[in-house]
């Protein structure tokens, strides 16, 4: 079996797939976490995250942009590390790094 068609690169893709969003704001929180953080996740949330990514584009959108946090204690947990990942990357980008 070629890389491409191992199960685990198919279930990369579809991630992919699923992280790309509606609205362009989601799509550049969601898809640098996945490629940069979702490998080095536990097995527990990275099923927090593949729930996530279930979710309406609007719940995503106030959760992400910190105007509420989800009730459910695994999803705010990988809310929080997303956002904490694009912070991160904000301010590596503002000190010019």
């Amino acid at each position: 079996m070629s890389d491409e068609t191992s199960p685990d690169a198919i279930q990369r893709k579809r991630l992919y797939w699923h992280s790309r969003r509606g609205m362009w704001e989601l799509d550049l929180l969601l898809i640098p976490f996945l490629e940069r953080c979702y490998d080095t996740l536990s097995a527990d949330d990275q099923a927090a995250y593949r729930q996530l990514i279930t979710e309406e584009d609007q719940d995503l959108f106030a959760w992400l942009m910190r105007r509420e946090w989800p009730e459910e204690a695994s999803r705010r947990r990988i809310v929080k590390m997303i956002v904490a990942h694009a912070e991160s990357l904000d301010s590596a980008a503002y000190r010019g790094l």
